[in-house]
């Protein structure tokens, strides 16, 4: 029986409170996030996480001291086990998770899947849309620790796949409908946000982003009034617009209520439980914003368990170059993408 190993790669999260500062010091070391030379960039990364510590503890500490991110993902790795082995009987399939930032990290996860000696190595990012600073820095993070077997395949990103758009609409429509169908709300899809000029360099993230609000939107024809803002703006660059911040506040101008989806999330972590649920919750209180509402990430959701499936599984009849699953093709203005198949 042949082998099939599948990585699933996410950021990673602390573990408990003596956690967090390591955990800052390998997000901001990583040249993806801050593209300083090592003899600068290692020094400002202890800075800044020594900076960032506490507050990040007392974030953390909403989350019962740590975060939820590796619990989230385990839950998906084993429905996508469960998955492709009721799809495929006839391999021997295991799923592993590799965190780029706390544990487990890529060098562990690589030592277990050299230990599984897999015929077939499948690279799955649980970002849906590519980015420099997640799927391309966790890639290459991979391709420096494993040296194992497998014929290696990769799904660069999945943005505007069914299941994906499936299971957030599927959220968001039940999270409305509990609220009594309110009629005078706006939808706002928040992504994590990046600075300007790395989209500017080329990065597809922001059009990605773009592509899977207006997928999701083509299913809620009862909730017209949408838009694409980004959270976690963090330093002095200018970050893509409108924040979450700013877009709640055009909403209280406006008279409106929101349903907040997460839209680059598919588990929940400290973003969406502490950002969206408490910061920006009580900004919304503060300016009248009613209701306040905000969809749970797709998780375990049978929709998107199927699309992470259905991506291995196309992923092993193709070569080894990075391929998008889905409806997708960049243009090739973005030069960062990794995909082979641009759009001319």
């Amino acid at each position: 029986m042949s082998k099939l190993a599948v990585v699933l790669f996410n950021l990673g999260g602390p573990d408990g409170p003596e956690a967090v500062r390591p955990f800052l010091e390998n997000l901001f070391k990583d040249p993806a996030i801050i593209g300083l030379p090592g003899v600068l960039r290692l020094p400002l990364a202890k800075f800044i996480a020594a900076r960032r510590e506490e507050t990040a503890k007392g974030n953390y500490a909403i989350l019962g001291g740590g975060s939820p991110l590796l619990p989230e993902t385990q839950r998906q790795a084993a429905a996508l086990q469960d998955a492709l082995a009721v799809a495929r009987p006839d391999l021997e399939v295991r799923v592993f998770i590799s965190m780029r930032y706390w544990k487990p990290l890529a060098d562990e996860t690589a030592r277990e899947v050299a230990a599984f000696a897999p015929d077939e190595l499948v690279l799955l990012p649980l970002y849906p849309q590519f980015s420099t600073t997640t799927t391309a820095s966790s890639l290459k993070d991979w391709s420096r620790a494993y040296g194992g077997p497998g014929r290696r395949r990769v799904v660069c990103c999945y943005p505007n796949a069914p299941g994906v758009a499936e299971a957030h609409a599927r959220a968001i429509s039940q999270t409305w409908l509990k609220a009594g169908r309110p009629g005078n709300v706006r939808l706002l899809f928040s992504a994590h946000g990046l600075p300007q000029k790395v989209v500017d360099a080329g990065d597809p993230y922001q059009l990605q982003v773009e592509a899977t609000a207006r997928a999701i939107a083509a299913r809620l024809p009862e909730l017209t009034d949408w838009s694409v803002c980004y959270q976690s703006r963090v330093g002095p660059l200018k970050w893509l617009a409108p924040s979450t911040e700013d877009a709640i506040r055009q909403a209280a101008a406006d008279g409106k209520g929101v349903i907040i989806c997460p839209i680059a999330f598919v588990s929940e972590h400290v973003e969406t439980l502490v950002e969206l649920d408490h910061e920006y919750a009580r900004l919304a209180g503060q300016l009248g914003v009613a209701p306040y509402l905000r969809a749970p990430t797709p998780t375990t959701d049978a929709a998107l368990i199927d699309t992470l499936a259905q991506a291995s599984l196309e992923a092993l009849e193709r070569g080894g170059e990075p391929q998008p699953f889905g409806p997708w093709l960049c243009p090739a203005s973005h030069a960062k993408c990794i995909c082979e198949g641009r759009a001319a």
